[in-house]
């Protein structure tokens, strides 16, 4: 079987190169792969299309790529936390196309599975729809909606083989396991990697056959948004 482990984030990111297009796991800072981003804040890098469901925060997660301005494009449903993504915005240095958070989910998922279209009737009759084929099923109308694809999805599993099998916790699975499907070489970051055939194969939610690259990360902050506790 094959080996897909690298030695740490710094290898596993070493080949990204400017201007290409990258998929980020997570949803909002749960489950994101806070080692690769780290190591490409240390890589002169520009240009940037990132696919993620959120843009991280000002000091944490795609927030730092941001901040220094390696992001060209930001692809993504949520971004509400982040007062320095707000500010490129409103100055024009970053482009940014909003996406109802259920279609963005199903372009990345249409993007692994091979299905270059799709209708949805999310956006219909507001700004998502402009210049969008429209489309009436069943007496209602529906958009039509590209498949989404990128050059490298850099994604983070609890527990992992050296393999590249994965399996996901909690939140961690809303966008992680459709983006390591939907790149051209998926990197994976694990809590925990053991070798090949250790996993229970019933409780595997990414198979192998989609990672190319996989090693155990360290020294997870896992931050919360907004924490909410009883009084």
């Amino acid at each position: 079987m094959i080996n897909k482990t690298v030695k740490n984030a710094r290898e596993a990111v070493a080949d990204i190169p400017s201007n290409c297009m990258l998929m980020m796991g997570g949803f909002g800072l749960t489950g994101i792969p806070e080692n690769c981003i780290s190591a490409l804040l240390e890589r002169d890098i520009t240009g940037l299309t990132i696919v993620s469901n959120n843009a991280g925060v000002d000091d944490f997660g795609i927030g730092l790529l941001l901040k220094k301005r390696m992001v060209k494009k930001m692809i993504s449903s949520y971004v509400g936390e982040n007062a320095e993504f707000e500010r490129q915005l409103l100055s024009g240095e970053l482009e940014v196309d909003l996406i109802p958070q259920g279609t963005l989910a199903e372009r990345v998922r249409a993007g692994g599975a091979g299905i270059p279209a799709f209708y949805t009737p999310a956006g219909v009759g507001t700004e998502v729809a402009e210049g969008k084929e429209s489309r009436e099923f069943y007496g209602k109308m529906y958009l039509l909606e590209s498949w989404l694809k990128a050059d490298f999805s850099i994604i983070k599993a609890w527990k992992g083989d050296t393999a590249g099998n994965l399996i996901f916790k909690g939140t961690a699975r809303n966008f992680n396991p459709m983006m390591a499907a939907a790149g051209k070489i998926c990197i994976a970051e694990v809590e925990e990697l053991v070798e090949a055939g250790e996993l229970n194969p019933n409780e595997i939610h990414t198979p192998g056959i989609y990672v190319q690259r996989i090693f155990q990360g360290k020294d997870y902050e896992k931050r919360i948004e907004q924490r909410t506790v009883s009084k």
